[in-house]
């Protein structure tokens, strides 16, 4: 069974030889600071360890060119909505054309990245856009979902462009969104403003046979989740969250087969014990195998603080608890 079809069954619970088991996001310092605590320089991690490569799309969905100074009211809006063009070739991925041919011929999972959230919609890349994207919510909420239904219309051609040229395994809205305490935005405005405008995305998406749509979430967006299932996301990958707040445990006990799990492994405790990490897994990930749809991972990149001693003893027991053959 390869990568693609063991993703595919996965997420419609349908029997698989083992789950996914995809790499933690390792940055290249990680990989340095490992090689002086025993990874060998003529090693590589995907030699070393059980991964199944998969392959995120991410087409350009920022204004093109950039915009120096957002808008804050509708009189800014048309210069906004000029620099929203879905046939701009820079949209795509570089050398578009060759990877389409081989993207036809994968044996991996593909997934579509096709929004960025609120937040990074509305421009928010330091504190001084923070408050204007959180003030116009109460203060001009009918000019945040004129932006937003502007921005969802230009997400669906654009994703027609490439779902007319190419099939995905999955698509994927990002959606930092959350601190430590909760959202940001309380559930009844990101319900009626948010939410709604994404749902004409997904009826696109439904219209093009995409079963899979994941809603991939950071820290803590728990109360969220209600409304979210509701508007058709059917799977969960949440980030960097504490593991009590985004409990997967508890989440599969409330929606069930409704939601898919990606992740899900405390990456805190990655940090500590080879104890401490042999309990996060094991009260999680042989419970959810048993019902399937669920990929075990580290909820957060593995970062400098995780020694490479931690590292193998994680990834050994987890591909021993997904699969007796590899212990």
């Amino acid at each position: 069974m390869n990568g693609q079809e063991r993703f595919i069954k996965t997420m419609n619970y349908q029997p698989v030889d083992r789950p996914p088991l995809f790499e933690d996001g390792i940055r290249q310092q990680v990989i340095r600071d490992w090689r002086q605590q025993g990874l060998s320089r003529k090693d590589k991690l995907e030699q070393l360890f059980l991964f199944d490569p998969h392959e995120e799309i991410e087409p350009n969905l920022e204004p093109i060119p950039s915009l120096s100074r957002w808008p804050t009211q509708i009189s800014g809006m048309q210069k906004f909505a000029a620099r929203l063009n879905p046939d701009d070739p820079r949209r795509l991925p570089e050398a578009w054309e060759e990877k389409l041919d081989q993207w036809r011929n994968r044996d991996y999972p593909l997934i579509l990245r096709v929004h960025r959230g609120y937040f990074l919609t509305m421009g928010v890349h330091g504190w001084y856009r923070f408050t204007d994207a959180i003030r116009l919510l109460v203060d001009d909420p009918a000019f945040v979902k004129m932006w937003l239904n502007m921005q969802a219309e230009f997400c669906c051609a654009l994703i027609e462009k490439i779902l007319s040229q190419l099939q995905v395994d999955a698509v994927l809205f990002s959606e930092p969104i959350g601190g430590n305490h909760g959202p940001l935005i309380s559930p009844t405005m990101y319900s009626s403003i948010i939410l709604n405008s994404y749902r004409p995305i997904l009826k696109l998406l439904h219209s093009y046979g995409v079963t899979t749509i994941i809603y991939r979430t950071y820290a803590n967006t728990r109360i969220l989740l209600p409304a979210v299932v509701e508007a058709g996301f059917n799977c969960l990958w949440a980030c960097e969250s504490q593991a009590e707040a985004m409990d997967y445990r508890q989440i599969r006990h409330e929606f069930g087969r409704d939601l898919r799990l990606i992740g899900g492994i405390d990456a805190d405790a990655l940090r500590m014990s080879p104890q401490d990490i042999h309990q996060s897994v094991m009260e999680l990930v042989p419970g959810l195998l048993t019902n399937g749809g669920f990929i075990p991972l580290a909820d957060g990149r593995v970062r400098e603080d995780v020694s490479f001693e931690n590292y193998v003893y994680y990834r050994k027991l987890l591909e021993k608890v997904t699969h007796p053959m590899y212990s």
